[in-house]
């Protein structure tokens, strides 16, 4: 009889040990995670650990801003003035057009460049929140536009201190000008944040952000011009709500001896001035939470 072939109960194979470990180290929560985007996000601001050619405009922009004051303190230094000729909080209002290229540029680095090429979907993934990641992203603008401003008053506030300018005036003026950068940053960085964060095309994200900042400010500018010519100081005033820079020009009216047109007058008006500055800054970066939320809820 001939032998019975012996069934094959299942099927044979080979383990193989590639001598991988498995990762037994420390495992960071969202607050890890969201401190290292805010961290790459500021870098990313100003070119750094990209390509050489990305950190041409930023540092360009920085430099270009930074000039002025430059030539300020070197002027200070070798005619010994006794003041400044261009005041501490008056210098961003001065500059405002590299301020408003330099956030127009820079904001779609951070969140355009994640909506066009897709990760932002991994960026959203478990740990890390959508308002986690919105957060820090908006940080990193924040960050970045608030080196941007105070740099030069920094350098202003040095050399005035050099000149042997009263030491406690300039203190006052230049902390004075501070506070209006930071709010001047907050207003700049929700609406530049905002309008990046809705455009997976850099370009128009670019054209957007100088339209609101720039040509709004050009209207706004043109109403308390022509309300000043015709003796109707109310109306430049409620006109200077409508726009980031003649925002920060009111305040910088209330706070310093700075002359601007149609400056906000009594404690009402300037309250709404600053109140305005700062809901701008809040409506800005809800809007960029709110904008992320929906992302991640498709």
């Amino acid at each position: 009889m001939p032998e019975q072939p012996v069934p094959r109960t299942g099927a044979s194979g080979v383990i193989h040990d590639l001598g991988y470990r498995p990762y037994d180290g420390p495992r960071n929560g969202s607050g890890t995670i969201a401190s290292a985007l805010f961290l790459s996000g500021f870098r990313n601001a100003f070119g750094l650990g990209r390509s050489g050619k990305s950190k041409v405009l930023p540092f360009l922009l920085l430099a270009l801003n930074l000039l002025p004051a430059v030539i300020i303190v070197g002027a200070m230094t070798l005619f010994n003035a006794n003041e400044l000729p261009l005041g501490y909080a008056r210098y961003a209002s001065a500059t405002q057009i590299l301020v408003s290229i330099f956030v127009a540029a820079q904001a779609p680095v951070l969140f355009s460049r994640d909506l066009r090429h897709g990760s932002i979907a991994l960026y959203l993934a478990r740990p890390l929140s959508s308002a986690a990641y919105a957060v820090a992203r908006w940080a990193a603008l924040l960050a970045a536009t608030l080196v941007f401003l105070l740099v030069p008053i920094v350098a202003l506030y040095v050399g005035a201190v050099l000149a042997e300018l009263d030491f406690s005036e300039q203190t006052e003026e230049a902390a004075k000008a501070a506070l209006l950068a930071v709010l001047l940053a907050l207003m700049l960085t929700g609406i530049s944040g905002l309008i990046a964060s809705v455009s997976v095309r850099r370009g128009f994200a670019v054209v957007a952000t100088i339209a609101v900042l720039l040509l709004g400010n050009g209207v706004v500018t043109a109403v308390q011009g022509i309300s000043d010519e015709q003796g109707e100081l109310r109306v430049g005033e409620v006109a200077g709500l409508f726009s980031p820079y003649s925002l920060y020009r009111g305040g910088t009216s209330a706070l310093t001896d700075e002359l601007f047109l149609t400056p906000p007058t009594g404690a009402v008006m300037t309250a709404a001035y600053f109140a305005v500055m700062v809901l701008v800054g809040i409506a800005g970066l809800a809007g960029i939470v709110l904008r992320y939320r929906r992302i991640a809820g498709r």
